[in-house]
């Protein structure tokens, strides 16, 4: 810890630092600190110093959580994975020169990254833009299914207050609003007369507040739905689900030594004159992985890996909503295909045509979700044992691997609530009465994405070396769990309050969703003179012409980790890249679909 810090600032079991640091350097300190706290990541300090931070010194984004270090430390620590990829693979140092290669970390493109999924253009205009005209929605296949018809479902996710004074509670619809409402609160969500966002959070109020936040939360629990009580970061700490997730490690990869033992599975070695198929040189090229998930974490986990190289099916179920502006952004580099596993023809696809050959399997669902559909780990370890070739199985959930509410349904916004994230947010505004807001971007979600990405790089590397199968697993609470560690700390009120004056934050309160609060980001960044300008179509953007949707050019956010040599100059062939445009969800069919 480089410095004091004092508690309880932003309320109980809170650190909050003595002094500023610049966030280059803090995220230079976090991910030291990180590294040195992973277990199977290197501490060779030769490695450790490739990897340099740079950018905009300041915080950008709203609160006093030090989301952007953290997250530039993650991906500082994907690009050096990646490096030990590379020099299994012959390419130790670039090709035609002896300088050595760098890992170049820019915060301020990482604290865009968290913004991301709402981040781009088609033909010149930004998502935003369009999206405020109402011209977006058109433009993409309807996956959401009307989860947002009307101001009561779309309010039916939301943090509200509870009949005890103080404490708040966190309702989570997933999508389909109408169960959680009628058997949690006796709401119809359909009820007429409510018209406008604010009326349908203060019809929901006049529910919640007949309830403690604890009958709110056993009601969920026994319907099987979201919630969770707004808890202080030590209440989490405390709690029986808080200790048996601080048993593991934030980046957690267990190789899967009771399963039939298999050879290592060395990458293969770049030749000394790149082939011409685009992508053969990065650093997954002939990885095949399939994706099972569905929002943004899952989704984050899966475009990371396909911008290092990777061959990316993700598979989206047809009765399963999903968010439709995610199909601009979080399919990047993979190919899409719709599958419902409840069909016999279906899941025997997926099961004898596709899985045998993957190297890697993402799921996003709870555990012991899709036992039934032959998914299971141990399913998967027995397939890898017959094939003599390992596999890495990774579960992205929300709570974690084991503990009360591991196999408990959860989002990002359950997440931010269940950790204390939402706490200290609401704390750093000063509102009244202890509303607690959520972070005011899918921060859980887009770290937790990279956990993943980080801990399956690292079984891809143990497997070429050891061999064996490999399970990892990336929890939305323990990101948020670090994030609010004392080795972290958090930024002074002063710091919060330079920030708000610089980008005069809107309003944030406890009953707007993820996307309200993504809006009042990208207006704050819109009207600032450096960020905007850093926005524009230009180099921290990649495009494509004639893309999925409507044959409109895209452009989307570039991948965070940079190669460098010479100290500058991006390393031609390995930088991570997308080689093709997203394409939308569920795009392929049975037998339509096959790895690069």
């Amino acid at each position: 810890m480089s410095q004091e810090r004092i508690p309880d600032v932003y309320g109980p079991g809170t650190y909050t630092d003595v002094s500023f640091t610049p966030v280059p350097e803090e995220s230079t300190r976090i991910f030291r600190s990180l590294a040195s706290q992973t277990p199977g990541f290197t501490r060779d300090e030769f490695l450790l110093s490739k990897v340099t931070f740079v950018g905009n010194p300041d915080p950008i984004i709203p609160g006093p959580i030090k989301s952007v270090p953290v997250a530039a430390a993650l991906h500082g620590m994907i690009g050096l994975v990646a490096h030990e990829i590379l020099s299994l693979r012959g390419a130790s140092t670039p090709r035609r020169t002896e300088a050595p290669r760098k890992i170049t970390i820019n915060t301020t493109h990482a604290a865009f990254w968290l913004a991301s999924v709402s981040l781009g253009y088609l033909d010149g205009e930004s998502f935003s833009s369009l999206g405020k005209q109402g011209r977006l929605r058109p433009m993409l296949p309807d996956w959401e299914h009307g989860w947002q018809s009307n101001a009561l479902r779309f309010r039916a996710t939301a943090i509200y207050p509870t009949k005890t004074p103080g404490r708040w509670y966190s309702l989570h619809g997933s999508l389909d609003q109408p169960p959680m409402l009628k058997a949690t609160l006796d709401i119809d969500a359909d009820e007429p007369g409510i018209d406008t966002t604010d009326q349908a959070a203060s019809y929901i109020t006049s529910f919640t507040t007949l309830y403690s936040p604890e009958e709110l939360e056993m009601k969920n629990i026994i319907g099987g739905f979201c919630g969770s009580i707004c808890f202080t970061p030590q209440e989490w700490r405390s709690s029986a689900m808080g200790k048996a997730l601080a048993r593991h490690p934030l980046i957690n990869v267990v190789p899967q030594i009771h399963g039939i033992h298999t050879p290592p599975v060395p990458f293969p070695s770049f030749p000394e004159t790149p082939p011409k198929a685009e992508g053969s040189t990065l650093p997954l090229s002939g990885i095949k992985i399939i994706e099972l998930t569905r929002i943004i974490a899952g989704p984050q986990l899966g475009a990371i890996l396909s911008s290092l190289g990777a061959s990316v099916i993700r598979i989206s179920a047809p009765h399963l909503r999903d968010l439709n502006i995610t199909q601009l952004t979080l399919n990047a580099g993979k190919q899409t295909v719709s599958l419902d596993l409840r069909d016999p023809s279906d899941r025997q696809y997926l099961l004898e045509e596709l899985l045998p050959q993957a190297d890697v399997f993402i799921q996003g669902f709870r555990p012991s979700v899709l036992d039934k559909y032959g998914l299971d780990l141990n399913s998967l370890l027995k397939m890898a044992g017959d094939r003599r070739k390992g596999i890495v199985y990774v579960n992205e959930n929300c709570y974690g691997p084991s503990g009360e509410y591991a196999s408990r349904p959860g989002w990002q916004q359950i997440a931010d609530c269940a950790s204390g994230a939402a706490y200290v947010t609401g704390r750093s505004l000063d509102l009244e009465d202890g509303e607690c807001v959520l972070p005011s971007l899918p921060i859980s979600d887009m770290t937790g994405g990279a956990v993943g990405a980080l801990g399956t790089l690292m079984a891809l590397r143990d497997r070429a070396v050891k061999g064996g199968s490999y399970a990892v697993h990336a929890s939305l609470v323990a990101g948020n769990v670090f994030a609010l560690s004392e080795e972290v700390g958090l930024y002074g009120k002063e710091v919060v309050e330079k920030c708000k004056e610089r980008f005069s934050w809107g309003e944030m309160r406890g009953q707007h969703h993820v996307l309200d609060l993504m809006k009042v980001v990208l207006n704050g960044w819109a009207g600032d003179e450096i960020t905007a300008e850093l926005l524009k179509e230009g180099e921290l953007f990649t495009s494509w012409e004639g893309s999925a949707f409507g044959g409109r050019k895209l452009n989307v956010l570039k991948p965070v980790v940079r190669f460098e040599v010479d100290g500058t100059r991006e390393e031609e062939g390995v930088c991570p890249e997308w080689k093709t445009a997203s394409v939308p969800h569920g795009q392929g069919r049975r037998g339509g679909v096959k790895f690069n």
